[in-house]
């Protein structure tokens, strides 16, 4: 049967709403207690409770002395983006895949908005008690203060950075 109009067809227009989760920005200054725990800043823990899972995922940078956290879907979507470029029957893909799986663990906060971080993980960051969580769209950061200072771009070379990205983007466009 053929349709005059979309009346005649009993036409039920889709609506799709889409979900975008908030994202993490801003720097937030962070103090360890004693036992190693960390407050999750109050902005974070809300756009937490609004993800889909509740778990976060930390693991170890790759390219800096960071800790970065996953809200856990996003988390399971990076790993699917790895799993698609290795070949499992490479034992070099396989060895990457190792790695990187066995710097990461699930961490859970506990009822005041706090997470136990590891003394090896605090090490390889180089914290001691203050801390500072950055915001990285759809995760975050946590770094030893001085740390972050020494690898952050001047305003100038920020800007330059920043054109140069823009500038592909758009001729890719």
């Amino acid at each position: 049967m053929w349709c005059i109009s979309k009346k005649s067809c009993n036409f039920v227009p889709e609506i799709r709403i889409q979900t975008h989760m908030q994202t993490f920005v801003g720097n937030i200054d962070g103090r360890l207690d004693e036992k190693g725990r960390i407050f999750v800043p109050a902005i974070y823990r809300r756009i937490l409770a609004d993800s889909a899972s509740k778990r976060i995922v930390m693991r170890r940078d790759t390219d800096n002395e960071c800790l970065m956290f996953y809200p856990e879907e996003v988390w399971n979507e990076k790993v699917e983006q790895l799993r698609q470029a290795l070949d499992e029957w490479d034992p070099e893909d396989q060895l990457i895949l190792m790695q990187f799986m066995a710097d990461a663990e699930y961490m859970e906060m506990d009822g005041q908005g706090r997470i136990l971080l590891q003394k090896k993980n605090l090490e390889t960051i180089g914290a001691q008690q203050d801390v500072l969580f950055v915001g990285m769209l759809n995760r975050f950061a946590l770094w030893a203060p001085e740390k972050f200072a020494e690898k952050r771009l001047s305003q100038t070379e920020l800007a330059a950075r920043l054109r140069a990205k823009m500038k592909k983007t758009e001729n890719r466009g």
